[in-house]
């Protein structure tokens, strides 16, 4: 299993004066989206994870995940077929995408000592009828 993954460059913003006012990030764009429609973002949400802690693991056997952190760091450990798959986004890690597909569990974990934020735009967007959260352990993760 392939798990698509893909660099953001972080551009430098200017004014008029053209001084440098800050910079900006493209997080996705669905005309330059490698994504199948149907794995196509249909939700926007920001998670954060405490230094040193873990969110997850999470399995949702219909909702695809493509998560960036865009302030921090993170690890995204990947259950797949084949095995624990590990990647990384945040600032140190050219605000790596890295999209988890449906019917693999995933994990982030924050090493660091700041708090890390992160996007998810999941497809399709959670429901209150239809959560899609399954049980899993990683118990077996030595990573």
């Amino acid at each position: 299993m392939q798990i698509l993954k893909y660099h953001r460059p972080k551009i430098i913003t200017r004014n008029k004066l053209n001084q440098i006012n800050g910079f900006l990030i493209p997080i996705y764009n669905e005309l330059d989206s490698p994504l199948n429609p149907e794995q196509r973002p249909k939700q926007v949400y920001m998670t954060v994870v405490a230094p040193g802690m873990i969110k997850g693991p999470h399995l949702h056997k219909k909702r695809w995940g493509l998560f960036t952190c865009i302030r921090g760091n993170i690890k995204i450990v990947i259950k797949t077929p084949a095995g624990y798959e590990e990647y990384f986004s945040g600032e140190n890690h050219q605000y790596q995408t890295v999209q988890v597909p449906a019917g693999c569990a995933a994990a982030l974990h924050n090493d660091g000592k700041t708090e890390a934020f992160v996007l998810n735009m999941p497809s399709p967007a959670w429901s209150p009828e239809d959560p899609d959260d399954h049980p899993v352990s990683f118990g077996d993760y030595t990573g």
